[in-house]
């Protein structure tokens, strides 16, 4: 009985092996519930107090303070108090953890802790928030979700002005709502991802009864692609006066149409009444200010600058919408453009070649977000730090869209390329001056 016994295990152990690693490879979620999640809930548990331990994250019974004299002695703790726990939630890509903290406790020391959870739960990685007041949640992700960029496409909440671009770190769909978020700031070098973020995002709203206005002064080169579904393109600077100046002269006529109408935006307004949404894609932003030095191209870059800025300040109860894309966002572009930053509430980072470029785009809405872009290396094509009106920060990667792609959607609905009557005098992105 003992060969045939050792045999027979030794045969589920190898069936095992082999159905585990098949179902890892063709349904990864269902091998993280039934395999990876019990392991990893049991390292939890297991290594919780330890951890803890080790990174100063308990307390002590008694106070490690003790008057000699006329000396303060300050020991180690020999018995401790570790915060509680709740029992591991799994998620579709890791699990959750509540810690109620102790008095005393704040979130700070578990958050530089996470590289030591990581470590510890062996997962991708650990992010710590505070929900509230003196609770921790600690998220773990068994695995990278923006590894791939060839996973199944995700279908678009259907909402109006609003895109799904990307997966998030999280395994949740990555959106652009722009009635929720107004205006979007996009930077990130050269190959980091921004031209494909441009073009799903263009995929996306395609078919939404929608104008979308492009602006790409290196000639059209990004956005011609899509000139078919565009209201509007300009390609020089002087094209982009033009079109800016309209959208201006359009806001001011909705301005007026609320008023008499007592709505405080178009979204009062009733349903047949309603001006169709607006979103402004900019593409390379310092091609808008960068001049040689003349009277003229200095009249234009201040003309942009106007233009631009009453677009973000007034254009979200109006129904006009920005995305501005550059490689660098910064008050050496021109004095207007810090002002125009301030305004664009939506920030998305890519990788950038210096520090500065992400300070100027995260930093002043959240200082952990600049040290994770710093971190995304030239691999991580499409990867980016995203940060909302919320001041949360949240890594997400942008479905892989090719110009084909972009260009067959902006085909197909082609037909859906509302008329504005501001940019009649604009036909197929170019000045006809009729």
């Amino acid at each position: 009985m003992g060969p045939i016994l050792f045999t027979c295990v030794l045969a589920l152990l190898i069936w095992g092996l082999v159905f585990g690693n098949e179902l890892q490879r063709r349904r990864p979620q269902w091998h993280w519930y039934l395999v990876g999640y019990p392991l990893t809930a049991l390292r939890v548990a297991f290594t919780w107090r330890r951890v803890t331990y080790l990174n100063g994250l308990t307390v002590s019974h008694k106070p490690n303070r003790r008057v000699l004299g006329d000396l303060e002695v300050r020991g180690e703790p020999l018995r401790t108090r570790t915060p509680r726990i709740s029992f591991p939630r799994a998620t579709p890509y890791g699990l959750e953890v509540r810690v109620r903290l102790h008095a005393g406790q704040t979130p700070a020391p578990f958050l530089a802790s996470s590289d030591a959870f990581a470590h510890a739960w062996r997962v991708h990685a650990v992010r710590v928030v505070s929900p509230e007041r003196g609770v921790a949640l600690i998220t773990a992700t068994a695995r990278d979700p923006l590894e791939h960029t060839d996973r199944p496409v995700t279908a678009g909440s259907g909402e109006l002005l609003s895109a799904t671009v990307g997966t998030l770190e999280s395994g949740r769909s990555w959106g652009l709502d722009f009635r929720r978020i107004p205006h979007w700031l996009i930077v990130g070098a050269t190959q980091s991802g921004k031209s494909t973020l441009l073009a799903r995002l263009v995929t996306e709203l395609a078919p939404q009864p929608i104008a979308l206005v492009g602006i790409d002064c290196k000639g059209g080169m990004e956005l011609g692609l899509l000139e078919m579904r565009l209201s509007a393109l300009a390609t020089c600077r002087s094209e982009a006066v033009s079109v800016l100046a309209a959208l201006v002269t359009e806001m001011q006529d909705r301005m007026r149409a609320c008023r008499c109408a007592g709505a405080r935006s178009i979204w009062e307004l009733p349903e047949k009444a309603r001006p169709v949404p607006v979103v402004v894609i900019v593409d390379e932003l310092a091609e808008l200010y960068l001049t040689n030095g003349s009277k003229e191209q200095r009249a234009e870059a201040e003309e942009c600058t106007t233009y631009l800025l009453r677009l973000a300040q007034l254009g979200a109860a109006l129904g006009v919408h920005l995305v501005v894309a550059g490689q660098r966002v910064g008050s050496d572009l021109g004095p207007g453009v810090t002002a125009l930053r301030a305004q664009l509430s939506g920030r998305i980072c890519h990788r950038v070649n210096d520090p500065g470029t992400a300070e100027m785009a995260l930093g002043d809405l959240n200082k952990d977000a600049v040290a994770v872009a710093q971190s995304i290396g030239e691999a991580e094509r499409g990867v980016a730090v995203t940060v909302g009106d919320t001041g949360g920060w949240v890594r997400g990667r942008s479905h892989l869209t090719t110009p084909a792609e972009a260009r067959a959607a902006a085909l197909e609905f082609a037909r859906m390329t509302p008329l504005l009557p501001c940019l009649a005098h604009m036909r197929r992105g170019r000045l006809t001056h009729e």
